[in-house]
């Protein structure tokens, strides 16, 4: 069964796991960002500044901006995707580390080199922080699925008695 929220009358239904995802995907990619801000693994170039190459940028703000917009999709999925297993916390630490690490071996060493004329699938500093910074997201946007979850499966219980 799926549960919808309607957001306005004139909008349509979006299913409730995608927007608790947003939100999951937003913490997420914050404490990712965070991690990227701070790794170096390249001589004085953080990681966020990488993210801003993809539109040919240097600066962290619209590395940010790629970064958390890319965030909030990733959460979106895995509500969509995963959220119907990801109510409680343990098996939702556990879905997001993984999928934290499928986003890792998709985006860091495919897309992202891909579009930046790097080579693909190649092990290096980089690639090894990113999967660090990757499954910060994971774990992040999980738990943060699940505490939203269950908050608002107490609140609409509690709406109902």
């Amino acid at each position: 069964m799926t549960t919808t929220l309607r957001v306005s009358p004139g909008t349509a239904v979006i299913p409730v796991h995608a927007v608790w995802g947003a939100a999951a995907g937003l913490v997420g990619g914050i404490g990712m960002g965070i991690w990227m801000s701070v790794s170096q693994p390249m001589m004085d170039t953080a990681m966020i500044t990488m993210v801003a190459g993809l539109l040919g940028s240097t600066n962290a703000f619209v590395g940010w901006l790629i970064h958390l917009s890319i965030a909030v999709f990733a959460g979106i999925t895995f509500g969509a995707l995963l959220g119907q297993f990801a109510q409680r916390l343990a098996p939702a630490a556990a879905l997001g580390l993984v999928y934290g690490a499928v986003w890792w071996f998709i985006g860091a060493l495919w897309i992202m080199p891909a579009n930046m004329g790097m080579p693909v699938f190649e092990w290096n500093d980089v690639t090894s922080s990113s999967l660090g910074a990757h499954l910060v997201f994971g774990l992040l946007a999980g738990v943060t699925f699940a505490v939203v979850a269950q908050t608002m499966g107490k609140s609409s219980s509690s709406a109902r008695g």
